[in-house]
Order: structure tokens, then sequence, then C-alpha cells
């Protein structure tokens, strides 16, 4: 199995024809201050796999500050069933809702691994807000 494209955005679902819809793929947020977390962002994951990919594979998520420091992860199997004659290929969606911790600015990643192995990464970059400008205070108590 490899992973097709991976993002992350503001929803995602699959429409009852099987149709993947994402809406407001995202790479960068800003926030007030640290720490902080960035609620239910949607992790969207395509895999694809062939027929010989059928059987149990192990899929596991790491959430990775810049720093190298592991603040999430989450482990899980994907069962990929026999594919019907003259199948090539095989998608798999995977769509989390996940509140992402952020302890620092910089380029965090999400990494995806398939049977122990990185398939996948998908980066987010974390700025903070600038400070608020504040007038100083006049000593005639006016300014403009």
């Amino acid at each position: 199995m490899i992973v097709s494209f991976a993002m992350f955005a503001d929803g995602a679902n699959i429409s009852q024809e099987g149709k993947l819809n994402i809406l407001g793929v995202f790479d960068a947020v800003q926030v007030g201050g640290l720490p902080a977390v960035h609620p239910r962002a949607h992790l969207i994951v395509r895999f694809k796999g062939t027929p010989q990919d059928a059987g149990t594979h192990q899929v596991s998520l790491r959430w990775v500050n810049p720093g190298g420091v592991e603040l999430w992860a989450s482990d899980g199997q994907v069962e990929l069933a026999p594919a019907p004659p003259g199948v090539t290929e095989i998608d798999i969606p995977l769509l989390a809702s996940i509140d992402l911790p952020l302890d620092q600015p910089g380029a965090y990643a999400m990494r995806v691994f398939v049977n122990g192995q990185q398939r996948g990464e998908v980066p987010l970059h974390v700025r903070t807000a600038p400070p608020a400008f504040v007038a100083p205070p006049s000593s005639s108590g006016m300014f403009s």
C-alpha cells in the first residue's frame, strides 16, 4: 500500500456514492499563544493498494513537533478484502478528526506509517500572532 495523498482540512466525509469530499485544506495555522490545541483538524489520507495488498495492515499516525518530539500517536488496522477479478487498484480513504497539540512555533509533521514503514508525511507550519499594538499614553491624555 502506498499513500496517494495526505493533508489537513477543516472537514471531510465520504458521500453515499463513495466520493471523498474535502473542505478547507490548510498547511499552516496561526495561534494567539503557545501551548495551544488546534481543535478537530481533519487528517485525510488516501491509500492505494493492489490485489496483492489483500489482508490486514497496521497503520500508525505520529504527530511530531519542530524539535522531533512525538506529541500524539494512534495505531490501528486496515483490512483489505480480496479484490474482484480485473481490479488492479484499490482506494482506501482514512479520515480522522484530531485535536492537535501545539507547544512551539515551527514546522510540525503528521507521519503516516504502514506496517512499521513511514509512507507519508503531512506538514503543518505553526505561527504565533504578532503582539497587538498598544499606543503609548500621551501626556495630555489625548492621541490621534
